[in-house]
């Protein structure tokens, strides 16, 4: 009887061999004994810039429609949370395996329609279980912690206080206008918005004209968060209309600078000004034209 031959191996993913790779990477970079003094310098604390930066630079690979910087700097974010994962696993707190189950099991559980054969009727169906589900999870979390009689929910602006906190603030402030407008924090129509605006603007020119600059500083603030709610008013991203006239006005810039040799120094505001709308046209003209006829 001829013997049984063995299952041949399986071939390894070659997603999960990337990623151990990359795990492997890093605990060499923080290892005491043949490390990177940088790396091994980093905390939590210290890798909040670098957090940040590369969440942006992600979210200017996605604008701009660039796979292979997209991909690149998917890479760098990725690395901040092997990097953070990899930190806590030295004290014992928590591992990369553990951030990853963690969130495996969230989405599971925040998706019965899709594990568990809840019905879900469109996206809005789905937002509002993923709300329900996650105020449950924070009930049962207090009741852990508190025994058998849990505390009656946060108010709306501690635990908004605490969504925010990370989030830079345009973004913060969007979230802000939102969930107070779910709550009935709201205007009656969108010209009580526009009044508001209109309002916050006057106040602001009485503050710059004081001089009190704290004031002035304030004052600014309200007008910006005024403007985000005409945003949500209007289903408008205030931070991707930012982000598109920052790119537009570097753009334009771009163009002055090189039609002045990169000399800036000592122009007219006549003559700058000429060259801004030059260069808008030009701009113009080059997106409305077809493939092929730009000049």
């Amino acid at each position: 009887m001829a013997p049984r031959m063995a299952e041949p191996a399986a071939s390894p993913d070659p997603t999960l061999t990337a990623l151990a790779e990359l795990v492997a990477v890093v605990d060499q970079l923080r290892d005491p004994a043949v490390g990177c003094p940088w790396d091994l310098e980093q905390t939590h604390a210290s890798l909040i810039p670098y957090v940040l930066e590369e969440a942006h630079e992600v979210a200017d690979a996605i604008r701009h429609g660039d796979d292979a910087h997209l991909a690149e700097e998917l890479g760098d974010l990725l690395l901040q949370v092997v990097l953070h994962a990899r930190i806590a696993q030295e004290s014992g707190r928590f591992d990369l395996a553990s951030v990853a189950r963690g969130i495996s099991a969230k989405l599971i559980r925040r998706h019965p329609h899709v594990f568990a054969g809840a019905p879900a009727a469109d996206s809005q169906a789905v937002r509002a279980s993923w709300e329900a589900i996650k105020a449950e999870e924070k009930r049962q979390a207090a009741a852990a912690a508190g025994g058998s009689d849990p505390p009656s929910p946060s108010p709306l602006s501690e635990r908004l206080a605490g969504k925010v906190r990370g989030l830079p603030a345009l973004a913060g402030a969007m979230a802000i206008s939102r969930k107070a407008a779910a709550a009935g924090f709201e205007w009656d129509d969108l010209e009580g918005v526009w009044r508001k605006v209109h309002e916050e603007l006057d106040e602001l020119k009485e503050a710059v004209a004081s001089g009190d600059r704290p004031h002035a500083e304030t004052e600014l603030g309200d007008v910006l968060f005024t403007l985000v709610n005409v945003g949500r008013w209007c289903g408008l991203d205030p931070e991707e209309g930012l982000a598109g006239t920052n790119r537009r006005f570097l753009e334009r810039f771009a163009r002055v600078e090189a039609a002045l040799g990169g000399e800036l120094t000592g122009r007219s505001l006549a003559e700058l000004e000429a060259l801004w709308r030059q260069a808008k046209a030009a701009i113009r003209a080059e997106t409305a034209a077809p493939p092929g006829d730009a000049p």
